[in-house]
């Protein structure tokens, strides 16, 4: 994804469908089909949901993302990460 700053590999998990991924930094926005379970394990990252206000994130923190949104990611260092879906 985006000339290849983020990078990912899907994975089944004992909880369901997931991917491992990288994002280099910069800036960012996604959007969700299903609810996400984004765990940060490297890096220290910015996040930002609809109606929201920007939050810090750094490794082992949680974040839960709602399905059918867009919403915006600024990695101020490379970040590893892993998402569950579902």
């Amino acid at each position: 994804y985006f000339e290849g700053m983020v990078q990912s590999l899907g994975l089944e998990t004992e909880k369901g469908r997931a991917t491992l991924g990288i994002m280099k930094k910069g800036a960012y926005q996604f959007a969700t089909s299903t609810k996400e379970t984004m765990i940060f394990i490297e890096g220290s990252v910015s996040t930002k949901l609809p109606g929201g206000e920007w939050q810090k994130h750094q490794k082992q923190d949680i974040l839960n993302i709602p399905a059918g949104i867009v919403f915006d990611i600024n990695c101020e260092t490379d970040v590893a990460y892993i998402c569950y879906y579902g």
